[in-house]
């Protein structure tokens, strides 16, 4: 079970890079477009290139990476968090707090997943203009990064209870992963 688990695992932070690297190119080739080709196009009196579909690319590999890179944030404990004050609690207090956060960070993801599934299906009839793609693939994101929060949170916690909170140093002041 342990390979599955490392497999499923090393997914999203994958998928996370392999969109950053389409998103990169995509704006490459949306600013080759819109100012070497419409200039070339114009120069030697061509058709226009259209170039709207470079947006809508830019926007699902947007939404799609802040959902799922959230969820990996969440999952490696680099949120935002006011260690200044819990690092002075007891153990046992910091154990309930960041075990409370967590529950309230899974609860968020739970409402994320369940709006978004709305909210995508709502959607289920409408179609990009440039690419003529359901735009509910744009807001199953939502639907991913919600789940993928309540999965990394409850994590989270297993791992807090074992000793190894993502963002709380343990007994030896190092950080626990």
């Amino acid at each position: 079970m342990k390979p599955v688990a490392r497999f499923l695992a090393a997914v999203p932070p994958v998928v996370v890079t392999v969109l950053m690297l389409v998103a990169i190119a995509d704006m490459l080739t949306g600013v080759f477009l819109r100012y070497v080709m419409t200039e070339v196009s114009a120069v030697f009196n061509l058709p226009s290139i259209r170039f709207y579909w470079v947006e809508e690319i830019g926007e699902l590999c947007l939404a799609w990476m802040s959902f799922i890179g959230a969820a990996i944030g969440i999952r490696r404990g680099v949120h935002f968090s006011v260690q200044m004050i819990t690092d002075r609690f007891p153990a046992g207090v910091r154990r309930a707090v960041f075990t409370v956060h967590y529950l309230l960070i899974a609860g968020f993801g739970a409402l994320v997943a369940i709006f978004g599934w709305r909210v995508a299906e709502l959607n289920s009839q409408s179609f990009s203009p440039a690419l003529d793609l359901n735009l509910r693939w744009l807001y199953l994101s939502s639907v991913v990064g919600g789940v993928l929060i309540v999965i990394y949170s409850v994590a989270s916690i297993a791992d807090g209870w074992r000793g190894r909170w993502p963002a709380m140093p343990d007994a030896s002041g190092a950080e626990g992963h």
